[in-house]
């Protein structure tokens, strides 16, 4: 049978989603857990990889196993042999035909940013940080120019895998509560870092430091140079994908509402 799960994690401690030889990686912790309660190996494919120090609210994953559990069983089997920092909170059984990655219509991340003079403390690590005054209103000029289908090239990460630099931007969304920024993504597919890039021009911009038009012409030269910066993975976080509602995959977590 196929099971599909959410999981949620913090990625501080972790070397990224993606197993690496260290076993210091999300899928590593997911997949040792899952094989101790199963009693069997088993391997995991992920909706969306995510870097080190970026944290998964609903992270979907699917495998195939012979053990006959309930999904409530398979949610709190693992739990229990998972660390703190990494939960599933939820479990469906799907069909063969269910991919977690080539069924998505999108995927949407959130970055979280600390607009403030001082630096964060206990936030540290889940929220990236501006000392200065951001202008809200042109931050959102800039992003407006990213809407659509593009080349994206100048927010592409250089070991970046994928085979075409043009995606489509559904939305790219503000809300700010008190000194916190929460800006969100929504894509069909998106670049390595591409998401850290275009937060690193949005924040030039937001400081003054560029004009809003700057993001087209950065855009349009397809070429990484052009860019800022790639900013801090801290505030950066994999929300999830979509799917069409006749999977049955839950939308969100509980965590997507409690996220700053």
């Amino acid at each position: 049978m196929r099971v599909a799960m959410g999981v949620t994690y913090n990625g501080q401690n972790y070397q990224g989603w993606q197993s690496q030889s260290s076993g210091l990686t999300v899928q590593d912790k997911l997949e040792a857990a899952l094989g101790k309660f199963s009693a069997q190996r088993v391997s995991t494919i992920c909706a969306g990889r995510t870097d080190a120090g970026v944290h998964g609210i609903m992270q979907v994953v699917h495998f195939d196993t012979d053990r006959e559990r309930n999904t409530n069983s398979w949610t709190r089997g693992t739990n229990a042999n998972l660390p703190r920092d990494i939960a599933v909170q939820w479990s469906v059984f799907t069909t063969e035909e269910f991919h977690c990655r080539a069924c998505a219509t999108s995927r949407r991340y959130a970055y979280v940013l600390l607009d403030s003079p001082i630096r964060p403390s206990i936030e540290s690590g889940r929220v990236g940080w501006t000392f200065r005054a951001l202008d809200g209103d042109a931050m959102q000029s800039a992003a407006a120019i990213l809407l659509g289908e593009h080349d994206f090239t100048s927010f592409r990460a250089s070991q970046c895998q994928a085979l075409s630099p043009i995606k489509n931007m559904l939305e790219i969304s503000f809300n700010k509560r008190g000194a916190y920024w929460r800006i969100e993504f929504e894509a069909n597919a998106f670049l390595h870092h591409m998401i850290r890039n275009i937060m690193g021009c949005l924040v030039q911009i937001g400081q003054g430091t560029k004009p809003p038009l700057w993001m087209a012409e950065v855009l349009a030269a397809r070429d990484r140079r052009a860019a800022a910066p790639t900013f801090s993975p801290d505030g950066l976080y994999f929300l999830g994908p979509r799917y069409d509602a006749n999977w049955g995959i839950p939308e969100c977590t509980p965590a997507y509402d409690g996220l700053l």
